[in-house]
């Protein structure tokens, strides 16, 4: 054995420096891959109609005087029809969320116009590819716009759309004018839907759109405005740009300092120039009536003060009416609204009077009542046959009466009090129904408080004849009305209630006597009207107490008043705990009612309060006639059975076929699997109810047909058989049982039981 050392074995190693290298190139290119990558643009297509003035590799995308990607390359569109150029644009990777399907792109390049010059940047540095952001969905292939877009509607400053009846020398860009410093500019002009006007769409510049107010009014500025007469020549122009390229220019009235905010959602108009933008607001109205009115020369009249012109008149084709444009004063322009009215006045001439008298010296003229101030604008009007009634915010009192003719009243026609003209009728028309004449009545306010609603009114024309044994009375209001009619007035208590409506509505009577009728005016609020007519009786126990004087619609028009006069124990009838209904025909099958009211009419039956009451003039009618057993006395009793069968309400209840109550009314039980049947039985046979009481329906025929027997026919009577009915019998002493309480419930049989029929006890009645 050798004593030398035992060698140490170690693994070999397979690393070596040498792989430092390729290792540190992969890492390398690596880096370079992803920088490549993490920096690469984005590829998309815009399509132009034509490549004139893009090159490929020069021409860059600029948004905001910065570039943001440049044309690659360029290529013809063989796609269908389409013969376009399809620009290859590589796109900074940092504007990715905005290539969106809104984004728009357009060429700029050099434009010399009258309206100025635009793109002069682009002669040193080339043209360019403009692009402003939009929204909607990604995308990566886009339309050029053939020129560059309008202002958007977010840019800071006043956007308004001014409505034009021709663009004249407009055009984009076309400056807006403010006291001849220019102030913004035309973005777009288009037609309108109607085909008819021109859309101006301008922008007014921030610092200055506090300028344009709601009474600012635009004229177009373009060329020069030339006016000569005999004092000389007058020429006008806004400046040296609007007389090349045309312009715009606007004012707000001196007459309107106090002229709101304009609301830009509402256009403006565009007049022709600055003389028609001053002289007035063009109206257009329609004439049925429209004898001696000239263009040019008819004025419109407000109190006889001119308010305005007859610019054009042009007569329909069939020869009835007439188109006419006015000029209205522009001081009037938050009264043209609806709700204005025109009508023509020309001399007139007639028993009620002379009327129109001024049309003789100036002739025929127009008259316009404002409308309310604050109503909605509007240009289009159409005149009126006649002087129109007085509004209702015209001081005074604003009366409706009705009447059931006109008679000989009119229009003008005379209110009196005590003989003096008080007011006046303003206008008449049918009812709605057309069974009454309507008539607008005006109180003058100094006699207002003549009025209250005790007042009664009645037609005071002609003359009242009065005749008997000690002569002949002959009575007239005044001359005035003894020609063209009046009505006159009374007002018997100055304490009453005063007048809270904002037109209040009374009966006219035909004749002062009638007015002045005594009795209680009530009012009783119904449902329906059912057929009842003013002059329809009000009952009691077959006696008329009152009359129905006036019928109409309340302001909800959910319900009818009915306006009432009692005349007959009014104390005892006006006041709480009285009831109305409506007397109409019923025909059925176990009864007919009421049949006089098909010859004579509806009327109201009344039911005045059987305990002292508070004094009431308003009532609310029943539905229907209240039901008398309800509030009868007697015994209640409570019948339960599988079905109602014919039974109905007033079906009689017979002991031993003699009727001693009725049925008051019908329900379903609690649980829905019978049928409560109330009866009420009257006092004086009460005590014929014991517990050991049988009830059976004795509704229809009983037919009994035996081989030997024959057939028996039975039946209750000939009121049950048409409307049902119900009777009872009691056993003998012996199985009677104690006396039926009150509300105690009975079993009700489909048929009596032959040892019910033989029962015949002996009970003492009630008187």
């Amino acid at each position: 054995m050798s004593d030398l050392p035992r060698p140490k074995v170690r693994p070999a190693s397979n690393w070596s420096a040498i792989w430092i290298l390729p290792i540190l190139a992969l890492l390398i290119g690596g880096w370079l891959g992803w920088r490549a990558y993490s920096e690469a643009g984005i590829d998309i297509e815009v399509h132009f109609d034509s490549g004139e003035g893009i090159v490929a590799g020069k021409t860059e995308v600029i948004y905001k005087g910065m570039p943001v990607g440049k044309v690659k390359k360029l290529a013809l569109n063989h796609d269908g029809d389409k013969r376009d150029v399809i620009a290859s644009i590589e796109m900074d990777k940092a504007v990715e969320p905005s290539l969106l399907s809104g984004t728009r792109f357009w060429l700029v390049k050099p434009s010399v116009t009258l309206a100025g010059i635009s793109g002069l940047e682009t002669l040193l540095s080339g043209n360019y590819i403009a692009v402003t952001p939009g929204e909607g969905t990604p995308q990566r292939t886009f339309k050029a716009l053939a020129e560059i877009p309008p202002l958007p509607d977010d840019q800071p400053g006043l956007h308004l759309t001014l409505n034009a009846e021709r663009l004249g020398s407009l055009n984009k860009g076309s400056p807006v004018f403010y006291k001849q410093i220019k102030v913004g500019r035309v973005k777009s002009y288009q037609l309108a839907k109607d085909k008819q006007s021109i859309e101006v769409k301008v922008f007014i510049e921030p610092a200055y759109s506090s300028l344009v107010r709601k009474h600012t009014r635009f004229w177009n500025a373009s060329g020069i405005s030339v006016e000569a007469d005999l004092s000389g020549v007058k020429v006008r122009t806004e400046s040296l740009a609007s007389l090349v390229a045309g312009g715009i220019a606007f004012a707000t009235p001196e007459s309107r300092p106090d002229s709101p905010p304009t609301d830009p959602s509402i256009p403006f108009r565009l007049y022709e120039d600055f003389d028609a933008a001053q002289a007035g607001i063009k109206v257009f109205l329609k004439l049925t009536d429209f004898e001696g009115l000239q263009a040019g020369r008819t004025p419109v009249m407000y109190k006889g003060i001119q308010v305005g012109t007859v610019k054009k008149l042009n007569i329909d084709s069939g020869l009835n009416s007439a188109n006419a444009e006015l000029t209205i004063t522009p001081q009037a322009e938050d009264y043209l609204v609806e709700g204005t009215q025109f009508w023509m006045v020309k001399p007139s001439i007639s028993l009620a009077g002379v009327n129109g008298l001024e049309a003789l010296v100036k002739g025929n003229y127009i008259a316009i009542r404002p409308g309310k101030k604050g109503g909605t604008p509007t240009r289009e009007f159409e005149a009126r046959a006649k002087v129109p009634p007085l509004d209702l915010e015209a001081p005074g009192l604003h009366l409706v009466l009705s009447s059931e003719a006109l008679g000989s009243l009119d229009i003008g026609s005379p209110v009196l009090y005590r003989q003096i003209k008080v007011g006046s009728i303003q206008s008449f028309q049918l009812s709605r129904k057309s069974k009454t004449v309507l008539l607008g009545v005006h109180i003058q306010p100094e006699y207002a408080h003549l009025v209250n609603t005790s007042t009664q009114f009645w037609n005071a024309s002609g003359i009242t004849l009065k005749g008997g044994l000690s002569g002949i009375e002959v009575k007239s209001e005044s001359l005035q009305t003894l020609l063209v009619g009046g009505v006159a007035f009374d007002t018997p208590d100055f304490n009453a209630k005063p007048i809270t409506r904002r037109v209040s509505r009374f009966k006219l009577y035909s004749s002062e006597d009638l007015a002045q009728k005594k009795g209680q005016l009530i009012t009783i609020r119904l449902d329906r009207a059912d057929g009842l007519n003013p002059g329809a009786p009000i009952r009691y126990k077959g006696l008329d107490v009152g009359t129905v004087e006036t019928i109409d619609l309340s302001d909800d028009l959910r319900s009818v008043l009915v306006s009432a006069r009692i005349t007959s124990a009014a104390s005892r009838i006006a006041r709480s705990g009285t009831q109305f209904w409506v007397i109409k025909p019923e025909v059925g099958i176990s009864k007919v009612n009421n049949l006089e009211t098909l010859l004579k009419g509806r009327y109201l039956e009344v039911s005045p309060a059987t305990k002292p009451g508070e004094p009431q003039t308003v009532f609310t009618a029943l539905s229907e006639p209240p039901n008398a057993a309800v509030t009868n006395a007697g015994l209640r009793l409570v019948l339960s059975a599988p079905r109602r069968g014919s039974l109905d309400t007033g079906a009689p209840v017979t002991y031993r076929q003699v009727k001693v109550g009725e049925v008051v009314n019908y329900e379903l039980g609690a649980t829905a699997d019978r049928v409560l049947i109330h009866v009420l039985i009257e006092p004086r046979y009460a005590k014929l109810v014991h517990t050991g009481s049988r009830f059976w329906t004795t509704s229809g025929i009983g037919v009994d047909a035996g081989l030997f027997s024959g057939v028996q026919v039975q039946t209750e009577s000939l009121e049950s058989i048409i409307a049902g009915g119900v009777s009872f019998a009691t056993p003998d002493v012996s199985e009677m049982g104690s006396a039926a309480k009150p509300g105690q419930t009975f079993a009700l049989f489909d048929a009596a039981n032959e040892e019910w029929l033989q029962w015949a006890p002996k009970i003492r009645i009630g008187k």
